[in-house]
């Protein structure tokens, strides 16, 4: 049979909805939100760049605006409503969705076996977790003496690092809390006393269940897609096999997408989502900024192959290599990408500096986007989305002014400039 054809812009479209940026910064975190935004993406990202503020930090703004800092922190390390584990890479996942992250701890054992052999056995696995439940929590350096000493062990690691390591990816011990963002650590049994009663997914449940789950969180993808969104553990031909039964079973269809050469893949239960996405009119209302770790930027090939936005993080660019600055944030205005804005926080004056903002080429020629659209969108609606956008920014993150250096193209910078005092 072939495949049911359907608009490029839908799948942009719902991929927006799922990501919550369908309504950027307009819901109100609660258990119950924050819950469903890291269930439903998969993951919330976490990372220590510290330039503007803590990716999971900016990556909630996006979604819930300058929201409680203090009621983040109780509904995370006090009522667990998620906590710290992998699934893109290191993230916040929801603890409702224990069944699978049980069933991939399960796993760890056997996986580093193969992959490290004998090795395994000589870590101080029981001595490390013995340590730990001795202490009540732990960081990395109170349970690892040796570490202070500077001796380097396997992979520039100390075995009882690695060890730490192993028993935090198994479920044996699990991230606590953390002190100046620095990790601390207890028996799983403290910081989610009821895991010990939650089954595990049984293993030929796993990959089934994350294509299904990632398929969920983006709506519609491409087998690229799949395997460049939900990283971690990796399943390689696992995955392939589990997106082929569930095709055979009829719960995953096979779509094509216009202009698009690869076939892509979504649940049966969400064409008729893809099929309302097609006919909506503006996707998303308002503007935003996203952190460079956002889960919608987590397969950034898929963002170019739907909007023709090209995006990497340039902080590991030499200084005099770099396009656009050391960290960017993408500027998403009524749902498409129209430029990025390299941002500074400093702190001990208060200020939120915009160093560099950059706008698309097609936007300051007056154009349609190359990729999903809706129109041509209004310039000086987006100046003016972008400056409140960096007002809100800026209250989030305590400062109390925002600086505004390089634009690009120049002729943008008076609009910006008035778009800001206003």
């Amino acid at each position: 049979m072939k495949p049911r054809a359907i608009p490029r812009r839908a799948v942009a479209a719902l991929f927006l909805e799922r990501q919550q940026l369908d309504r950027p910064r307009a819901r109100r975190l609660t258990a119950a939100s924050l819950e469903a935004f890291v269930s439903g993406v998969c993951g919330l990202q976490i990372d220590s760049v510290n330039v503007l503020d803590r990716a999971h930090h900016l990556t909630l703004w996006s979604r819930f605006g300058p929201y409680d800092r203090a009621r983040l922190e109780r509904l995370i390390y006090r009522r667990r409503v998620v906590f710290e584990y992998l699934s893109h890479v290191a993230c916040f996942v929801a603890t409702r969705d224990l069944p699978i992250w049980r069933g991939i701890m399960a796993q760890i054992p056997e996986r580093w076996r193969k992959h490290y052999g004998r090795l395994v056995s000589r870590l101080p696995l029981d001595e490390v977790e013995r340590a730990i439940a001795e202490a009540g929590v732990a960081n990395k350096a109170e349970a690892d003496p040796d570490s202070r000493k500077g001796s380097a062990g396997w992979w520039n690691w100390t075995p009882t690092r690695r060890a730490l390591d192993y028993l935090w990816k198994s479920g044996r011990i699990a991230v606590h809390s953390r002190h100046h963002f620095q990790k601390r650590y207890a028996i799983l049994s403290r910081v989610l006393p009821h895991a010990a009663g939650v089954a595990p997914l049984p293993p030929g449940e796993i990959a089934r269940e994350r294509v299904l789950r990632s398929l969920a969180a983006m709506g519609a993808a491409t087998r690229d897609d799949l395997r460049g969104y939900w990283t971690w553990p990796r399943i390689g031909t696992d995955q392939a096999a589990a997106l082929a039964a569930l095709r055979r079973e009829g719960r995953v269809v096979e779509l094509a997408v216009e202009g698009l050469a690869q076939p892509f893949f979504a649940r049966a239960e969400d064409v008729a989502a893809l099929d309302r996405a097609a006919r909506v009119r503006r996707p998303s209302r308002g503007t935003t900024l996203l952190s460079p770790f956002d889960s919608f930027l987590w397969h950034r090939e898929r963002v170019h192959r739907l909007w023709g936005y090209h995006y990497r993080i340039e902080i590991y660019v030499p200084a005099q290599h770099r396009t656009h600055g050391y960290y960017t944030l993408p500027l998403l205005h009524e749902g498409v990408p129209v430029g990025r804005v390299d941002l500074k926080l400093h702190r001990e004056r208060g200020e939120l500096a915009a160093r560099h903002v950059h706008f698309e080429p097609w936007l300051a020629r007056g154009v349609a986007p190359p990729g999903a659209h809706w129109g041509v969108p209004d310039r000086d609606a987006v100046l003016a989305g972008l400056a409140e956008a960096l007002g809100s920014l800026a209250t989030f993150t305590g400062a109390d002014r925002v600086t505004l250096a390089r634009v690009t193209p120049g002729a943008f910078k008076r609009g910006l400039g008035e778009a800001m005092r206003a």
